[in-house]
């Protein structure tokens, strides 16, 4: 089977719709901070808001373009998007920045499960798997990348050009989508590439693990994002800095896809997943409550390759099982996006708990211990079912 045409086009698609979003998703609130001064809890509320838009947009995703067809949906998302920044390169204060950080969770959450679909519709078990590989590599590898330009950018005469270079990225995106078909092209239900019964169910007891452990790992990532201008700052590293340094996460997760891409011995295995869900916390702790640079930038290192992990394996395993359908993609994209706003919530909680306890590590670790507790609990439990079954 050859692989279905414009995939390239759809992972240069991937990356530059990657680092537009990273300049807003993570970027902004280096530029809160810095130039709008902030509060960590201004910006875990901030998060809070891109966190429910994003949610939101991914499960509307589905119904919407089964309705109107995925390529004049994500044109228009696109379209919406440009607007947005522009709005937020002219008037980028107040009422109009927290609102238009809204409208961006919203329209980026529902563009995504609609990449998904068209990357991956029309694949075999083994394409998938390298689809899915080549899809990570590309987003993730923008992430340093958008990341290591926000501070140059903010230390310029002219910070809000990360607004307009975000539009701009969003241009040539609307205009490499223009050959793409109408809706993407599936593989039928009984067609022999698809899985049968007995991989079908193993395949969704690891969906379920993986979906688990990703929810856990996008809620620590998401209470941390807002934190780490605090985080940098007082481990005293510059501004010019502090953003790529923040990145070493990404840049691990990153390393992760290609490693799983290349080694897939993981494929189909429940250990990968135990392994991940155990150190996504440790890594998570180091960096929250790391008492000097290594610290930290060790737990990045841990959390990153964790993250990497589970991500592959939820995506990878729920395009075949739903047969890469944009459903598929929004269930993956509303869990990210629940990540997104349960973790700043939980930061919120724990600074709140900080002042009852007397100190900021005994807060967070109250706030956030039951959640890591509960997705673990819930990500090992059909790890056991499957493996307890009969074959």
């Amino acid at each position: 089977m050859s692989p279905p045409k414009h995939h390239i086009r759809l992972l240069v698609f991937t990356f530059l719709g990657s680092f537009a979003t990273i300049l807003m998703q993570r970027g902004l609130y280096f530029f809160t901070d810095e130039r709008l001064h902030f509060t960590p809890v201004q910006n875990l509320w901030m998060a809070v808001l891109f966190g429910a838009s994003y949610t939101i947009g991914a499960l509307v995703s589905h119904p919407v373009t089964h309705r109107f067809g995925e390529k004049r949906i994500l044109s228009g998302l696109l379209v919406g998007l440009i607007v947005v920044h522009a709005v937020l390169g002219l008037a980028h204060h107040g009422g109009v920045l927290v609102s238009c950080f809204g409208l961006v969770g919203l329209l980026v959450g529902a563009k995504w499960p609609i990449v998904e679909s068209y990357v991956n519709a029309g694949r075999s078990e083994e394409q998938t798997l390298k689809s899915v590989g080549r899809f990570n590599l590309a987003w993730a590898s923008s992430i340093p990348a958008a990341l290591g330009s926000v501070g140059p950018i903010l230390d310029s005469p002219a910070p809000a050009s990360i607004f307009w270079l975000a539009m701009g990225l969003n241009i040539i995106g609307l205009l490499l989508i223009l050959p793409l078909p109408a809706r993407p092209p599936h593989l039928p239900h009984d067609h022999p590439h698809r899985p049968d019964a007995l991989t079908k169910r193993r395949y969704e007891a690891l969906l379920s693990a993986a979906r688990w452990t990703m929810l856990s790992s996008y809620i620590l990532m998401f209470l941390i994002a807002p934190l780490m201008p605090t985080i940098f700052t007082r481990l005293q590293v510059h501004i010019d800095w502090a953003p790529a340094a923040s990145s070493l996460l990404d840049v691990l997760r990153l390393t992760a896809f290609f490693v799983l891409g290349v080694w897939t011995a993981w494929h189909g295995k429940a250990l990968p997943l135990v392994l991940a869900a155990v150190a996504s916390p440790v890594g998570f702790a180091m960096v929250l409550f790391g008492g000097n640079l290594a610290t930290v930038l060790l737990g990045e290192v841990i959390f990153g390759a964790a993250a990497g992990m589970c991500y592959y394996a939820a995506l990878y395993y729920a395009m075949v099982v739903k047969n890469a359908s944009v459903d598929a993609g929004g269930v993956h994209e509303s869990l990210i996006g629940a990540g997104l706003g349960i973790g700043p919530l939980i930061g919120l909680l724990g600074y709140g708990l900080a002042d009852a306890l007397g100190g900021y590590t005994a807060g967070m670790t109250l706030g956030v211990g039951p959640f890591i507790a509960l997705c673990l609990v819930l990500a090992l439990r059909p790890l056991v079912k499957m493996n307890a079954s009969p074959r």
